[in-house]
């Protein structure tokens, strides 16, 4: 079995209207919220065996506090370009690029493409996956390769209001 976790960054800021895109960071929200859904995916054993981030900056961020509540190291965390706004293709080429010998894995990123995946591999209809909103996708296949619709399935899905987080 494999098991993605697509965490949609947290709550990113607007403030400085002068920042690009990518330059974003967290706002007061985002950094309340990206450490709480870490520790909640923690306590629940929700662990991985490896972290991949957007280049962007409000990704990155969610990124380490995932990688600090799951006791992983620096080294964990891979940036791919590809991820910065990507559509589900390029998202679904990510995982099935990853090496067979990997388990699990968080893939850090936006929408609309996480909505998209979480379309795609649901039974349900999302209208969209909120600010640090996780989708926990399983595979019964044992190569990455085979990540699709035909072998994985979306187990859960997570979200700061499911726990009273405003």
């Amino acid at each position: 079995m494999k098991t993605v976790y697509f965490v949609r960054h947290a709550k990113s800021s607007w403030a400085d209207p002068s920042l690009d895109d990518r330059d974003r960071p967290l706002n007061k929200r985002g950094k309340r919220d990206a450490p709480y859904m870490a520790q909640k995916m923690a306590a629940d054993g929700e662990a991985a065996d490896l972290l991949i981030t957007s280049p962007a900056k409000r990704a990155k961020a969610t990124a380490s506090c995932f990688r600090k509540a799951l006791g992983m190291t620096k080294e964990c965390i891979v940036i791919d370009r590809r991820l910065y706004h990507a559509g589900i293709e390029t998202i679904l080429s990510v995982v099935q690029e990853l090496p067979d010998e990997i388990q699990a894995v968080y893939i850090f990123g936006h929408n609309p493409g996480f909505t998209h995946v979480a379309n795609h591999f649901s039974q349900r209809s999302i209208d969209n996956v909120p600010t640090t909103g996780i989708l926990k996708i399983v595979s019964q296949s044992d190569k990455w390769l085979d990540f699709d619709p035909n072998h994985a399935r979306m187990e859960a899905f997570y979200y700061p209001k499911m726990f009273n987080l405003l």
